[in-house]
């Protein structure tokens, strides 16, 4: 059975086919995050330790960190981004315990990650580009650690997926050249905005079965781009994980945090309440009064696509005895039971 070990200083992350879904957080990158790119050029680290902490208490296993930022100081990322990457892994692993995921198209800041990291991270990653896995690849056997394989090559990205299949099978042919093994090649096979192409889910579920099938990997994928573009990203990438799931992919790079409730709808709310009559006490802060009327929460908690992976989980038997969920979807201040057990101690009965 196909296990990629990934670790931290003091924890193991198994992606495997027996084991439960991996989520690799991806909110440390300050790509189309303008106000996070000003920062780090500041060299301030706030949100990047805000982001960490909130995956990882709303369950991510790992964390991708990218220090993909062109500095108006310094456009020139072979410069800059090397010793952000290492001010970067040497932060959020100063923080949290959980492996890293290394990402970035500059090779020089991979191996400033490499250098930085603790235990065994995953490096994010290599491409079919010949240029690309000249230099990637002996990073990836100096380092012994596993790599993001990601599905186009010199032409682009195809639509056709027997074409990303070839360039997942070109990759793992040379890696294996290196003396890599085909265990540690963690595929993306690119999927596609099913907004723009009606199949796309269709063509990664087929996609991974053959990745597993034919070529033993694990794969994973930034979950969010097959709904891009449209309404309700959730209810779309909620249903996706699980199928993904269900055709043997083993991993995503996604935001296992639901978006904290906008001040502008807590102040719209009040508004409302005003204007029926009902008084707020003053003393109210915002958290009580999200929870309070159900607005979700100011505070870092999972989101829905989390809880589509635990039940996913539970139904692929990754979560024996399905205590995970249990654990998970216990009410607050709960004792030792879960939804649907017991109540006051006792067994509800059958009417």
């Amino acid at each position: 059975m196909t296990r990629t070990i990934v670790e931290s200083k003091t924890k193991t992350a198994i992606i495997g086919f027996d084991q439960p879904f991996c989520v690799i957080g991806e909110r440390i990158n300050p790509t189309g995050r303008k106000k996070l790119a000003a920062e780090l050029e500041a060299g301030d680290f706030s949100t990047v330790e805000k982001d960490a902490l909130a995956q990882v208490a709303c369950g991510a296993t790992m964390l991708d960190v990218n220090a993909g930022v062109v500095y108006n100081s310094n456009p020139n990322p072979n410069e800059t981004e090397p010793p952000l990457m290492t001010k970067m892994i040497e932060l959020v692993q100063g923080l949290v315990d959980v492996p890293l995921c290394i990402d970035s198209s500059v090779p020089a800041a991979l191996e400033a990650g490499l250098a930085a990291a603790q235990g065994r991270p995953l490096l994010n990653s290599v491409t079919g580009e010949e240029e690309r896995l000249e230099l990637v690849l002996p990073l990836v056997k100096k380092y012994n650690v596993p790599v993001v394989a990601i599905s186009n090559d010199d032409t682009g990205i195809s639509e056709d997926p027997e074409v990303r299949f070839a360039v997942a099978k070109k990759i793992v042919e040379r890696a294996a050249d290196f003396g890599i093994p085909a265990h540690d090649i963690v595929v993306d096979p690119l999927v596609m905005p099913i907004g723009a192409m009606a199949t796309a889910g269709l063509q990664v579920f087929a996609l991974v079965r053959r990745l597993r099938d034919e070529l033993g990997v694990n794969t994973t994928c930034g979950a969010s781009n097959i709904s891009f573009g449209l309404p309700n990203r959730h209810g779309i990438n909620n249903a996706f994980l699980p199928m993904a799931i269900a055709s043997g992919m083993t991993s995503a790079i996604m935001n296992p945090c639901a978006l904290p409730t906008p001040l502008s709808r807590i102040a719209e709310k009040k508004a409302e309440l005003a204007a029926a009559g009902v008084e707020v006490p003053a003393d109210m802060d915002d958290e009580t009064f999200c929870k309070l009327f159900g607005l979700g929460s100011r505070e870092a908690q999972p989101g829905g696509e989390m809880t589509a992976i635990r039940a996913a989980n539970f139904l692929t038997d990754n979560d024996p005895s399905g205590g995970e969920w249990i654990r998970f979807n216990r009410p607050a201040g709960a004792a030792g039971e879960g939804r649907g057990g017991r109540e006051g101690g006792r067994r509800r009965r059958r009417a």
